[in-house]
């Protein structure tokens, strides 16, 4: 139980109907999670209002409730709090409910639009090794110490983040990895939270449904940095050239990485296999297992990062060279046959094309590279033709297929992608909007020491369509259709 003026330090309040004084038990902003004595915070959401669930969150049992706009009916002994914004107002309150977890560990966020899960998540297997009690916060699964949590969002609500730093820190976890989307920063889900560093992988064309323009994308993941104290650091990728716009406003020490450019810490690759590749440090060699262009620009942030925390550069060379690649980012499986099948979450124009370009890399020129690539429905429409033209451009043949149609027509993201093939290259695809029989068609396609490239989904065990979730998993059922 926490006093609801505690609970609203920091949070910019308009008015007061009620006391302040009363006790709350927990704080909620869905309605249906509202229990005895406890909070609501009516959050306006772009589909959902939170305000039209004030009443059913009173009948539930709510003492106090934190909205922007107060109902017609005032109930007597229910305290009411106006903000301007309740997103703002939810970060506070989760950071006060919780007693402020982020300041007791290392917390550093990562942000970009590839990148992320990796560099995240290989942090969090890096200090691990290290000897650290680590924390991980990303798209695919949350992590205290060696205990696994399924994650929902790629940056979950205040909430939910404050109360897993809350348990990190009581189980005395020392540094926390967290991936920071710009849909996260948007809504104010990282507010209140004390970084001491942020990271800035690259920015390239994604979430324009949501942020309509690109320099609003980019300013939206800009306030990471912004909000940075002078005791973090901000570590950016000096080849990206809105890394530079990142460190504008910052108030942090500014640190840069680069394989082209000058920069604090610099990469060169020496040998690449589908093993791994043979990379160059700042003058130190590493053999590391995930290959790439892209790769070389996430083992360089983790390794700089590293450094910037104080750990030994030796040690970090040599873990860095242990670490495997994430679940569902460059996973490969060779049949008997010697055809190879890559399963990557490849689902940004840019994300594509790096994973083909370093496929092509690979090939000595004997052999087709077959691409399964579909796009997501309710997502930006406008890079569907130019991920249609990137697969063509790298692929010898290429199925179109759905990816997460979610609520739109599959066969009208289909027509968007194949709008997008130039010319010359129409003879190379076919469209399967099945994805399981189109993953199957590019298994039939290939030939001994054929590549297979499966790209979009990468971690994700469902495929939704028509709003309904089912299970799914690339991984998984090209591996059935090559061991069997």
């Amino acid at each position: 139980m926490k006093v609801l003026k505690d609970i609203l330090y920091r949070v910019p309040i308009q008015g007061v109907v009620g006391s302040t004084g009363i006790t709350v038990a927990q704080i909620a902003f869905d309605s249906r999670q509202i229990g005895l004595n406890d909070a609501f915070v009516a959050l306006r959401g772009t589909i959902v209002d939170g305000h039209n669930f004030i009443k059913q969150a009173c009948d539930q049992g709510a003492i106090a409730i934190i909205c922007e706009e107060l109902p017609q009916n005032i109930i007597n002994g229910i305290t009411y709090v106006t903000v301007a914004d309740a997103s703002e107002a939810l970060a506070y309150m989760a950071d006060n409910f919780y007693e402020h977890p982020s300041s007791e560990l290392t917390l550093v966020g990562v942000t970009g639009t590839n990148g992320k899960t990796t560099v995240a998540t290989l942090l969090y297997d890096l200090f691990m090794a290290l000897g650290h009690r680590a924390g991980l916060l990303s798209t695919v699964v949350n992590r205290i110490g060696v205990a696994a949590f399924p994650a929902t969002h790629t940056t979950a609500d205040p909430l939910t983040i404050n109360n897993y730093l809350r348990q990190m820190v009581d189980q005395g976890v020392t540094h926390c990895f967290m991936e920071v989307s710009s849909h996260g920063i948007d809504q104010n889900r990282t507010l209140g939270l004390a970084f001491s560093g942020g990271i800035f992988t690259n920015l390239s064309h994604d979430h324009l449904d949501y942020h309509k323009d690109f320099k609003t994308y980019r300013d939206v993941k800009k306030r990471l940095f912004d909000q940075l104290p002078r005791t973090a650091f901000a570590l950016v990728n000096q080849d990206d050239k809105n890394g530079s716009v990142m460190l504008q406003n910052t108030k942090a020490t500014k640190v840069t990485y680069a394989q082209k450019s000058l920069a604090d810490y610099k990469v060169s690759i020496l040998e690449r296999q589908l093993s791994g590749q043979l990379i160059k440090i700042n003058q130190q060699e590493v053999w590391v297992k995930l290959i790439g262009g892209f790769n070389a620009y996430n083992v360089l942030a983790i390794y700089a990062c590293a450094d910037l925390l104080g750990q030994p550069q030796l040690e970090s060379l040599k873990a860095l060279s242990t670490l495997e690649s994430v679940s569902g980012r460059f996973q490969y499986i060779i049949s008997s046959s010697g055809v190879t099948a890559i399963v990557d979450y490849a689902h940004t124009p840019d994300a594509l094309d790096n994973v083909l370009s370093t496929i092509d890399g690979l090939r000595t020129g004997n052999e087709s590279l077959i691409t399964v690539v579909g796009c997501g429905g309710d997502r930006d429409p406008d890079k569907r033709p130019k991920m249609a033209a990137i697969a063509t451009q790298w692929s010898s043949k290429v199925v179109f297929t759905n990816d997460n149609p979610r609520g739109e027509d599959p066969q009208a993201i289909l027509q968007a992608m194949v709008a997008g093939v130039p010319a010359q290259d129409f003879k190379k695809y076919v469209v399967i909007a099945d994805r399981a029989q189109a993953i199957k068609a590019a298994v039939q396609m290939a030939a001994p020491n054929d590549i297979i490239l499966i790209a979009g989904k990468g971690h994700e065990t469902y495929q939704e369509i028509r709003g309904q979730r089912f299970d799914f998993n690339d991984l998984q059922i090209v591996t059935d259709l090559l061991t069997h």
